[in-house]
């Protein structure tokens, strides 16, 4: 019809234009990850530096994970409840800038409790909320566009990349005095990414003001899937805090450590930026049993085979679905089992169960088990985690399918 643009052409416009409204997303996941890529490694290392006893570092470096416990949910219950994701964000996220100038001057290690306590209360819900946002603007007619999430996602793996390759060259040549430098600078660059974000409000239907989450939780599929989690990211939690201690104590060179994680991270970016065509092969639950399975097999590698490296490698380059794959699914069903103003609690929910306890219990347990009987023993534990996660997935999909049957 005359004034009118042919079905392919509005079709196009439409995508081009939903793409444009995800480049911020893009840049607050670089920008984010980019924090946390040079943060978290070399926190622990800086402390150190400041003068700072083992326990007091052990216990500095544990906050972050405790945050996790309490605030992912406050965060996304007020999300949920106000529509205003992305002004929270903003708000998080320069309350962490103002707080990190701190870390410039001389400070006890209660102050610095407080201090790194404040500031991840208000960056550690970041994500959750994010990807909230995130998952509604790549979700059409309810279904969730695994392909375009993960040309979004991608880019958070590559901003740790990028960082903690840079950082370790920065700090080892210049020294861990710039860590308060780091901070800032990388906190400045979520906080300019979180401003480009769309400022768009979730409206409320008239029957959906402040849904309870209760029935979700009590639907046998959501309650297995959150067990598989919680399981899985334990044995996750191991490889993050003791892998490159147990490299490092069977001899293997910083530099051949630093590439194992390399490969990881590599080998991640590349299943976010072609997961579009992998993932329908499965269902979402099927995804989960298969990295639950796949994990099993790589913490038995770590355990087993540490010393022959084309074993190890291979069990890095499983990364692919032991977490990148894994993820995606888990934001998938998220996505599906807490849709709407539910949406922020469901990921909130996700954070605490599968990166609060799991990075607090995991923590304790590995340093106890590791000082008992070796690091090898905390890789072992990992796999039991794994086969733990493997039958909680299985009867999630179990559930999942007689659900679909009864509809």
């Amino acid at each position: 019809m005359p004034g009118h643009p042919p079905p392919d052409t509005a079709a196009s416009d439409r995508s081009a234009g939903e793409d444009q409204r995800l480049l911020p997303f893009a840049a607050l996941s670089a920008s984010y990850f980019a924090h946390i890529g040079f943060f978290n490694p070399y926190l622990p290392l800086w402390l150190k530096e400041l003068g700072f006893g083992l326990v007091a570092i052990a216990v500095l470096t544990s906050v972050q994970s405790a945050t996790r416990l309490f605030a992912p949910y406050a965060w996304g219950t007020l999300s949920d409840r106000t529509g205003e994701r992305v002004k929270l964000l903003r708000y998080g996220a320069t309350v962490a800038l103002l707080l990190s100038f701190a870390l410039w001057f001389p400070l006890g290690g209660v102050a610095l409790f407080v201090v790194l306590l404040l500031m991840f209360t208000h960056t550690s819900a970041m994500m959750p909320m994010s990807e909230a946002a995130l998952a509604q603007l790549v979700s059409h007619g309810g279904a969730f566009d695994a392909k375009r999430y993960g040309r979004v996602r991608l880019w958070g793996s590559l901003g740790f990349l990028v960082t903690v390759v840079i950082a370790g060259w920065w700090f080892e040549r210049f020294g861990l005095g710039y860590f308060p430098a780091w901070t800032l600078l990388t906190l400045s660059a979520v906080v300019v990414s979180v401003w480009l974000l769309p400022d768009f409000k979730e409206t409320p239907h008239a029957d959906e003001r402040h849904p309870d989450i209760w029935p979700v939780l009590r639907q046998p599929p959501v309650r297995w899937f959150f067990a598989a989690v919680f399981c899985h990211v334990l044995a996750h939690i191991f490889i993050y805090v003791f892998l490159s201690l147990y490299l490092d104590a069977l001899g293997y060179s910083k530099t051949v450590i630093g590439l194992l994680w390399a490969v990881s991270v590599v080998i991640e970016i590349g299943w976010f930026f072609s997961q579009g065509r992998w993932l329908p092969r499965f269902s979402l639950t099927g995804w989960l049993v298969l990295a639950a399975a796949l994990m099993v097999l790589r913490m038995g590698l770590t355990a087993g085979l540490p010393l022959v490296w084309p074993a190890l490698l291979f069990a890095q380059a499983l990364h692919a679905i032991t977490f990148a794959a894994h993820h995606t699914a888990c934001i998938a069903l998220l996505s599906h089992h807490f849709p709407g103003r539910l949406r922020g609690r469901g990921q909130a929910l996700y954070t605490v169960v599968g990166y609060g306890l799991p990075g607090v219990i995991g923590g304790v347990a590995g340093g106890l088990l590791s000082s008992a009987l070796g690091l090898a023993s905390v890789f072992w534990l990992a796999a039991a985690c794994a086969a733990v996660a493997l039958l909680c997935a299985l009867r999630a999909q179990w559930w999942q399918a007689q659900g679909a049957a009864a509809g």
